[in-house]
């Protein structure tokens, strides 16, 4: 699917906000839980720490907070919002949506409320649908929240996976806007289901309810082929990059900063080569906080906000890939 902006109604972004845990767990501190080093988790990933959630501590929660903090940011309050999208992956129950349970803690009464489950690509996916109801008419003020708290779904004995993810969430005010005005130029994203098994918890679902067998073969965690993912992860995020660039008038010297997925230092080397983006032009704070899905370019891109490496008519391109396999990229003004 891809979209482009129309003239009529466009999408302004009001605000961003993030929150993290404040727990960190660092590479050394993780050697000491499963079979691994700083050198071996820096080597092969760039990271050198991540945040942890407190126990007890859901996506909601954090979700929450960042979502206060955007709200605040734009001199508003939940109140002020006709539309909450939650993108997650590790949602607080099955059902109901992790949205409802922000939209309570948040005081956003009645507004419409729901879920977007698109991995890493969620933040990019429910960027998409909020612009949707926003450019269409059904809706005048979105709030966006990307939230993860993905040391609940982490195997803390497979070190290829348990090295890689951490906790966190972002937020983000969408508001129509008259006149011209625009912060999103272009957004295209993508899926390919025959990739589902390279990248996914295989319990849990219909599929596979929950069992005595299926909790002793730990198949409530994520599960990932590793080699696979970064063949295809860095071929899509370049893909989606150069196709919703082709959907604006730009070219990509005139893209300020590059926010790719931060999944792994290896994933962004690769794709800020492939496109011809120095690292001076990429933004990175992998080593920080590791994979933290759907939570990652809104953080990331917050993050670049408060450290003067966005200012305002600058031009960013948000990048990502997930399990799905997903992918995305929006150019947005800030």
């Amino acid at each position: 699917m891809e979209t482009a902006a129309c003239k009529s109604v466009g999408v302004k972004i009001v605000s961003t906000g993030r929150y993290l845990p404040e727990k960190i767990l660092t590479n050394e501190e993780l050697s000491k839980i499963v079979e691994t080093s700083d050198e071996w988790i820096t080597t092969r990933t760039g990271i050198k720490e991540r945040r942890i959630a407190a126990k007890g501590a859901l996506s909601s929660d954090l979700g929450a907070e960042a979502a206060k903090i955007a709200l605040t940011r734009a001199g508003l309050s939940g109140a002020d919002i006709d539309m909450l999208i939650c993108a997650t992956i590790t949602p607080d129950k099955i059902f109901p949506s992790t949205a409802c349970y922000i939209q309570q803690k948040i005081g956003a009464a009645e507004v419409p409320a729901f879920d977007v489950s698109a991995a890493c690509s969620g933040f990019i996916y429910a960027l998409g649908v909020a612009s949707g109801f926003i450019r269409s008419g059904a809706a005048k003020r979105v709030l966006i929240v990307g939230a993860e708290v993905l040391s609940k779904f982490t195997d803390w004995h497979d070190r290829s996976t348990c090295v890689l993810f951490g906790d966190g969430a972002g937020a983000m005010v969408l508001e129509a806007a008259e006149g011209g005005t625009d912060s999103l130029l272009s957004l295209f994203i993508g899926a390919d289901g025959q990739y589902a098994e390279l990248l996914h918890i295989p319990a849990g679902g219909a599929s596979a309810p929950a069992t005595e067998e299926t909790v002793k073969n730990r198949l409530h965690f994520m599960k990932m082929s590793g080699k696979e993912v970064f063949k295809v992860a860095v071929t899509k995020m370049a893909e989606a990059f150069e196709k919703a660039l082709a959907k604006t008038n730009l070219k990509p010297s005139d893209i300020n900063l590059l926010i790719p997925h931060q999944a792994n230092m290896r994933i962004i080397d690769a794709v800020s080569r492939r496109l011809g983006f120095p690292m001076e032009k990429t933004y990175v704070n992998v080593h920080k906080y590791g994979n933290i899905s759907a939570a990652t370019t809104i953080v990331a891109l917050d993050e670049a906000l408060e450290e003067g490496r966005l200012n305002k008519g600058d031009t960013a391109a948000l990048v990502a890939f997930g399990g799905g396999f997903t992918w995305g990229a929006a150019i947005i003004r800030v």
